[in-house]
């Protein structure tokens, strides 16, 4: 594959690689912010140079790691109800990323992480649709009450 056919299919994949934006907005500042940086990590796991994959897949795993553990650290202490079902996707998640780095470690090519951003970009809108939208609700409502109130832009 020559180099110019590899530059124009991370030039289109960057295109077709969403970036945050307030569709994901749940109104838990916390939860909102860790998952700006997940969104960030996805899409430079699409777009870094092969010769980065390794290392980006590192960041994110470790990304990963801590983001879950946050979420899960709240769910526990304050008994959310779904924190099993939760936690299982969690685990999912970070299971797939280890199979990726076993395998590149085996002598697998690195471009499967573009792979894996590609499920993880699939999936990652459900998660925070439903389970992640369930626990910024619960979260918001033991700090302040009630439910938090998300402005989104409209799109035609």
């Amino acid at each position: 594959m020559s180099d110019a056919r590899v530059a124009s299919d991370v030039s289109e994949e960057c295109e077709a690689t969403p970036i945050w934006s307030d569709r994901y907005e749940l109104g838990f500042a916390p939860m909102d912010d860790i998952h700006k940086e997940f969104v960030d990590l996805v899409r430079l796991m699409k777009t870094a140079p092969e010769s980065e994959l390794v290392s980006v897949l590192d960041r994110f795993s470790q990304h990963a790691q801590a983001h879950f553990s946050e979420e899960e650290s709240w769910m526990f202490a304050d008994e959310f109800p779904a924190r099993d079902c939760h936690k299982q996707e969690h685990d999912a998640v970070l299971d797939s990323v280890y199979e990726v780095r076993n395998l590149i470690q085996a002598g697998h090519n690195p471009a499967m992480v573009r792979d894996l951003a590609k499920a993880l970009e699939d999936w990652f809108p459900l998660h925070a649709t439903y389970m992640d939208s369930a626990l910024a609700a619960w979260m918001f409502k033991k700090e302040y009450g009630g439910r938090p109130v998300v402005f989104r832009r409209m799109t035609k």
